[in-house]
């Protein structure tokens, strides 16, 4: 079982470095992709909390997904937040499965409270 355990949080953690690289990329060497410094800040900051531990990160282009997904892609019965740049100073967060919205709200910063209590409630739901 602990091998197990640990397999999951390698997968997770390997899912940050992977979705951080592909965010960089597109702000290094892509115009109109500035706004997602944000997101690729926020990423570190989850991650120096310890938060790799526990989510799995995807993404579509202007749009940051946190799961507890094991493996890449989600189920629809699977909940997942996501964070969409709208502009450089507003965010659109949503926690959902694949048919319905549980939470959404916008926000001028991602140090908003509100994210890290959905993640919380994100972080209380089952690895799958």
């Amino acid at each position: 079982m602990e091998n197990r355990n640990q397999e999951i949080i390698n997968r997770f953690k390997e899912s940050w470095i992977i979705i951080k690289n592909r965010y960089l990329d597109l702000v290094d060497n892509y115009n109109g992709f500035e706004n997602l410094k944000f997101i690729i800040k926020f990423i570190d900051e989850l991650n120096a909390k310890n938060y790799n531990n526990f989510f799995r990160l995807g993404m579509s282009m202007h749009r940051l997904i946190i799961s507890r997904s094991v493996d890449n892609g989600l189920r629809l019965d699977q909940k997942y937040i996501m964070i969409e740049t709208i502009e450089a100073d507003r965010f659109e967060i949503t926690m959902k499965d694949g048919v319905k919205i549980y939470k959404q709200f916008n926000s001028e910063h991602l140090n908003d409270l509100r994210i890290f209590k959905v993640l919380e409630i994100l972080k209380d739901t089952l690895i799958d």
